[in-house]
């Protein structure tokens, strides 16, 4: 929304273009724009904005209007950055996003890049000028440069092609590394020699897979000669741990692995072998050093099937890649590919505490959630206490700072169901005893089903009688949750109480029984309850609860099933002969 101002201005503008019996170009319109914008006058700015972008432009148009006039553009910039008035600031913002828009869109124009790899063989000021800007194409220019090096018509630009590769620099080491999968050895001993003058330590992992890999003698040592010209340390280590080092540095967004675009995408590469030649897919940069941290791990695994730690930060990335929030993977997972936590749920727990740990080390909430329902779902007891050196990950994220993770630690080690005492079983305790109450943190139906969860995984405990788990310390919690609104949590707490040795918990079992308020399912599964519990823990309640239930039975106007249910609690009660035969002689006709 713009101010009164803002449509005076836009108004008179174009009341100065309909007066002068024509239409403005684009580029009278930018400079009035910038010319009104350097003498501070932001009410006509505005105006040449608003006409600017309501003219729908061509970015790329509007990238070359910037070159003619670089010093007006730095004004652009700074007025974005600084404005005093916020409508100039959104207006200028939007036609800077155009801009960039045409750099990316012209960076990657293949007309342009095929015309300046031709260029790079015509002279010495003309090889210079081209490899300016295939440096500027980055990514985009080294396909186009790897299919004229494999042309064997143009053998004579291959010298002036060659000597440029390398200094396309760091960007082009990502398409590099996917085409040494081609089996021409000329074109693989070219991108070899270019990986090792780029000099980035990004390219040693597929550097040393060649060395350790390729059937070709030659091709293998000019790879160790590019290694030695990196790092010469890295001919000690495996292809594997260099790839998984990668893989590390992905995964933590590490600066130097920043794609060089100006939008919100990135480009994974892949060698395509029947076209021999290099494609790319679009990713949202959003998710970007997820996926390469995945396909790091997947060459980590080609150079050594063995190498385990590469499976557990595989998993850890993919789970990663899903907390962005897009609804699809890229393309080239194919349509029948598993989420993440299918994959989770097939790997071993070894690899799944892996991934945990580094969830739980940098406290990344949504990572942690995914392998701890994996571990939930495949693990027992001795899989879910596994330990890492001195840790346990699954007993740290019980204190995680993300009460989901808190409770799904807790959930899922008290369904294993574990029979070894640890130090952590109060910390279980607390976190299901706090699932259980209608968390205002959570959003609703989330917490609903952490409720459940927890109860249904207490009852577990509280049939099974596990010696570990003391359920006693969540009592106070169940005793709340009987007068929840939810049924099912009412029910489930009722059931649970009914295998605490405690007179507070058999008396709210009975309270919630006897409570007119709640429905007859409630009632009846209540009574149920208590007779269990008096079965197990002998009769607790005071009289007044005693005589409520009697009257209850004695009545004519009691349900059926709810009369039934609460006859058989209590005869579970075992009462003194006095109760008993009172009951039968109420009824008794004469």
């Amino acid at each position: 929304m713009f101010n009164g101002k803002t449509a005076v201005a836009i108004l008179a503008v174009t009341l100065i273009v309909v007066s002068a019996g024509f239409a403005q170009t684009l580029e009278e319109d930018w400079n009035h724009f910038l010319h009104y914008t350097k003498i501070g006058r932001p009410d006509l700015a505005k105006g040449y904005a608003q006409v600017i972008l309501q003219g729908n432009p061509n970015p790329v148009e509007l990238l070359e209007l910037t070159k003619k006039n670089p010093q007006g553009y730095a004004i652009l910039l700074r007025v974005n950055e600084f404005a005093p008035d916020p409508e100039l600031e959104e207006l200028s913002g939007k036609i800077i996003d155009l801009i960039e828009q045409g750099s990316y869109t012209r960076r990657a124009d293949p007309g342009i890049i095929v015309t300046e790899i031709k260029r790079l063989s015509s002279t010495d000021r003309g090889w210079f000028t081209a490899v300016k800007r295939l440096r500027n194409a980055g990514e985009y220019a080294i396909p186009f440069m790897l299919d004229a090096i494999a042309d064997n018509s143009r053998d004579a630009e291959l010298p002036d092609i060659v000597r440029a590769l390398p200094q396309i620099g760091r960007d082009a080491i990502r398409p590099l590394g996917a085409a040494l999968q081609t089996d021409n050895v000329a074109l693989k001993a070219q991108i070899i020699q270019a990986l090792g003058k780029i000099g980035y330590p990004q390219s040693q992992a597929y550097l040393k897979y060649i060395v350790e890999n390729d059937a070709s003698a030659e091709v293998s040592q000019l790879a160790k000669i590019s290694l030695m010209k990196i790092d010469p340390g890295t001919l000690k280590i495996s292809a594997a741990q260099l790839f998984f080092e990668l893989a590390e540095k992905y995964y933590y967004h590490s600066q130097s692995l920043t794609p060089a675009n100006d939008t919100d995408s990135a480009n994974i590469w892949f060698w395509d072998a029947n076209q021999r030649r290099l494609t790319r897919v679009e990713v949202p940069g959003s998710y970007f050093n997820e996926l390469m941290a995945m396909r790091c791990c997947e060459w980590a695994l080609k150079a050594d099937a063995g190498f385990g730690p590469a499976i557990g930060l595989w998993i850890a990335a993919f789970f990663k890649a899903e907390s962005a929030g897009i609804e699809t993977m890229p393309s080239y997972f194919g349509e029948s590919h598993a989420d993440a936590l299918v994959y989770a749920t097939t790997a071993g727990v070894e690899y799944l505490h892996q991934a945990l740990a580094r969830a739980v080390k940098d406290k990344n909430a949504h990572v942690a959630l995914g392998v701890i329902e994996a571990l939930g779902t495949t693990a027992g007891e001795k899989s879910l206490l596994y330990r890492i050196g001195p840790a346990q990950p699954l007993l740290e994220a019980l204190s995680f700072d993300d009460i989901k993770v808190r409770y799904s630690a807790a959930i899922a080690v008290a369904a294993a169901g574990p029979k070894e005492p640890f130090a952590e079983s109060k910390l279980v305790v607390a976190n299901l005893a706090a699932a259980l109450g209608a968390n205002t943190q959570l959003d609703e139906q989330i917490a609903d089903s952490y409720a459940l969860r927890a109860a249904q995984a207490m009852l577990k405990l509280a049939l099974s009688r596990n010696p570990v788990i003391n359920l006693s310390a969540a009592q106070n919690a169940l005793v709340n949750a009987v007068n929840d609104e939810r049924k099912q949590i009412q029910i489930l707490s009722g059931q649970i109480l009914a295998h605490l040795d405690s007179p507070g918990a058999q008396r709210a079992i009975t309270g919630m029984a006897l409570d007119n308020n709640n429905d007859a399912d409630v009632r009846i599964s209540a009574f149920d309850s208590l007779a269990t519990s008096a079965k197990l823990n002998a009769n607790m309640l005071v009289d007044p609860m005693v005589d409520a239930i009697y009257s209850l039975i004695s009545s004519d106007e009691t349900d059926p099933e709810l009369r039934s249910a609460a006859a058989a609690a209590y005869g579970a009660l075992n009462l003194p002969s006095q109760k008993v035969k009172d009951l039968i002689l109420d009824q008794a006709k004469s």
